[in-house]
């Protein structure tokens, strides 16, 4: 018997046949997948050391396969072969990955308070894993976030429809805090005048660099009219599980970067390339010359 990360163990009734009881495998104890395993029991979410025994058989996550039958009865085996891991992990574990590393959580400490194996965890989180409901809400738990958002459920809702904090503190931030929010890089938004003279509103992937804002666009964009004026950037994050954020907002003359050994570098480090695609290669710089912050959180914070 073999199994990984994920899979199910399943214990059969010796008189019928049937399942009489399952769970998910979140530790091994031998890298080749052979027992013990620790298994979270479905019907009661506790973790125990498994010696599986004659009655019980693994149930993989990709597939069975039926291969024979005797005297009128089924007989499944189950491929052991792990399933092929995918280029990119599964949207649930890329959401777990990004919210645990917003909290500032390492693997191990957030597979302890969820009450899981590490293992399992960067399984989760690599892999196209669908994880049991138990799991997810006690991730979301730890993380502060919810079920819904760890699924994607609310991707194409904007944020900020939570109910309000019931006794909320709106403070100002200052400049240094402002600084430190925005060097975690990610998607902000620049406002400029547009050619036809109306104001106009874009988001672009920026970076920061040196106490300025940096963002890569294309020739003759909305954003890069942004450039040899002055603008306004802000980034912001809404946590609609806790009904609290932040937002920045900088304001400052752009300017194209123009040094080649500048653009090289700031291509070379940059995080992310655009989002929206394309031929992106102007950067363009605004360096702040007024930076202002608020935070919502609840009073007694």
């Amino acid at each position: 018997m073999r199994a990984h990360l994920g899979d199910q163990l399943v214990v059969d009734s010796p008189a019928t046949g049937a399942a009489r009881r399952d769970g998910e495998i979140v530790g091994l104890r031998h890298e080749d997948g052979t027992p013990p395993y620790d298994v979270r029991w479905s019907d009661t979410d506790e973790v125990t050391l498994v010696f599986p025994g004659p009655d019980a058989h693994i149930r993989h996550l990709e597939h069975e396969q039926p291969v024979s039958a005797r005297e009128g009865q089924t007989e499944k085996v189950f491929a052991t072969a792990r399933p092929t891991r995918a280029t990119n992990p599964g949207d649930i574990g890329r959401r777990v990955a990004v919210e645990r590393r917003r909290c500032g959580l390492s693997r191990e400490v957030t597979a302890d308070r969820a009450r899981m194996s590490p293992d399992y965890l960067a399984y989760l989180e690599e892999s196209p894993a669908d994880p049991s409901l138990s799991t997810l809400i006690r991730l979301a738990d730890v993380l502060g976030t919810t079920v819904a958002a760890l699924r994607g459920g609310g991707m194409d809702l904007p944020p900020g429809q939570g109910i309000a904090l019931l006794h909320p503190q709106l403070r100002d931030l200052e400049p240094e805090e402002c600084r430190t929010l925005l060097s975690t890089h990610g998607v902000g938004r620049v406002s400029v005048s547009a050619s036809d003279g109306r104001p106009a509103v874009v988001p672009v992937n920026y970076e920061f660099v040196d106490d300025a804002i940096v963002f890569r666009t294309a020739p003759g964009s909305v954003a890069a009219e942004a450039a040899e004026t002055e603008v306004a950037f802000e980034v912001d994050h809404v946590d609609d599980a806790l009904s609290q954020g932040w937002s920045v907002l900088a304001v400052g003359p752009a300017s194209v970067v123009t040094e080649p050994e500048a653009v090289r570098r700031l291509t070379r480090h940059a995080h992310t390339t655009p989002w929206a695609g394309g031929e992106r290669e102007i950067w363009v710089s605004v360096r702040p010359t007024s930076l202002t912050g608020r935070r919502i959180t609840p009073a007694d914070r």
